[in-house]
């Protein structure tokens, strides 16, 4: 593999104390990396991650290759890279990474082909760009991956429209829909993450202020649920007719986004899709609005229209550029745009994302195991992994269930 590019090495040290901080709190990490030693599952193999590169990302790169695997790692954002992190990662052996923090879009695809130049056999992607490449222009490595793992909302999306074209090239396992992701990651891990990074960011009161979430999917739901756990009144937006009666019922206001604009003092998108926030609601958006962004790409909140409506365009504070309005009004947005969970605060909580990288790193077990069998295309993760995983995060907690007996096993399996 070619030579970690990364910020600077001498951040290693600190980098190291975050990855040990996080580390005793992913406890099913903790047995799988216990198993990988042992079974040296990956010995030989070569792995591309593609990933927010921040401590419990950086964990799951090490448990990856203490089975057996050498690991080619990228962050999947230029602002969520922690560049502490990454020159600590970089130290560990048969590990090497291409990231630092505010990369530019050519330094970033840059570091992507640095990944993809290992020509790993399996992949573990955030947002499909490593899988998007291999479909544009490195179709030359795509002939070697046995398979891979998508993590996020947005590279579902994309994956389902490679699938559905028919010009997916290789398995790929929906990491993201696993129940012991999307119930938790998106609901908890977002939720709490969104809002460390708009309070770390801004220093303004949740309590009392109106707050516009955008959709009411596993992530937008969590965003919500916390706004109103801090005292915040919410307000949904929606395209689907079952979620919103759903946040209706959940005690949230519902309506379109235009006609939320006038009341709205935090306005969250968190939804994978395009122009959520355009310019017919930032005209109808009070002065000193704020606009953040949880979902994977900076394109929900549209910046171009925040440019063309603006007569002034400056920083307030780190991670807030005001836009000024010709007739006086400011709108904040967070951190360019992009996720403010990430790139304006730590990412989701460790105990979080020990769930969701176990998810991981069982399914890319599971495409080595299996890869004989499978046929280019997309797959959900296997219920049996999502129940071992569960299992695993009980027997960490000290939790114990209960077990069918014969009878009610018998009982259940009659149509009697």
């Amino acid at each position: 593999m070619k030579p970690s590019e990364i910020r600077d090495a001498g951040l290693a040290a600190r980098g190291q104390q975050k990855i040990d901080w996080v580390q005793p709190r992913m406890r099913v990490l903790n047995v799988i990396r216990e198993r990988f030693r042992k079974e040296q599952p990956f010995k030989g193999l070569k792995l591309g991650v593609c990933v927010h590169l921040e401590a419990k990302t950086a964990y799951l790169a090490i448990v990856m290759r203490d089975g057996g695997a050498q690991v080619a790692v990228s962050g999947s954002n230029p602002l969520s890279t922690q560049d502490d992190v990454a020159a600590g990662l970089a130290a560990e052996e048969n590990i090497e990474v291409y990231s630092w923090h505010g990369a530019s879009d050519d330094e970033m695809e840059g570091f992507y082909h640095s990944v993809l130049d290992a020509e790993p056999q399996i992949l573990i992607d955030d947002g499909a760009d490593l899988v998007k490449l291999l479909h544009t222009t490195r179709t030359d490595v795509a002939e070697g991956i046995w398979g891979g793992t998508e993590e996020t909302t947005t590279g579902i999306v994309r994956l389902h429209a490679l699938a559905k074209e028919g010009k997916l090239k290789f398995p790929m396992f929906a990491v993201n829909d696993a129940k012991m992701k999307h119930l938790f990651d998106n609901r908890y891990g977002t939720g709490q993450a969104t809002w460390d990074g708009i309070m770390r960011n801004t220093n303004l009161t949740v309590a009392g202020s109106t707050v516009v979430v955008a959709g009411y999917g596993w992530c937008s739901r969590g965003i919500a649920n916390y706004a109103k756990g801090l005292g915040a009144n919410v307000i949904v937006t929606e395209i689907d007719p079952v979620k919103a009666i759903e946040a209706v019922m959940d005690g949230f206001r519902v309506m379109p986004m235009v006609e939320a604009a006038p009341h709205g003092d935090f306005f969250i998108t968190s939804t994978g899709n395009t122009d959520v926030i355009t310019q017919d609601a930032i005209k109808n958006m009070k002065d000193g609005a704020v606009l953040a962004n949880s979902g994977h790409f900076d394109i929900e909140i549209s910046k171009p229209d925040l440019d063309c409506l603006a007569k002034e365009k400056k920083t307030v504070r780190d991670n807030i550029d005001q836009y000024v309005m010709e007739d006086g009004r400011r709108i904040n947005l967070l951190c360019e745009g992009r996720l403010v969970n990430i790139a304006g605060a730590n990412g989701h909580p460790a105990e979080i994302m020990d769930m969701s990288f176990a998810v991981q790193a069982m399914s890319a077990e599971y495409v080595l195991k299996n890869k004989d069998n499978l046929k280019p295309g997309f797959y959900e993760v296997p219920e049996e992994l999502d129940t071992e995983i569960a299992q695993y995060k009980l027997d960490a907690l000290g939790v114990k269930i209960d077990e069918l007996s014969e009878k009610q096993q018998q009982y259940l399996a009659s149509w009697q």
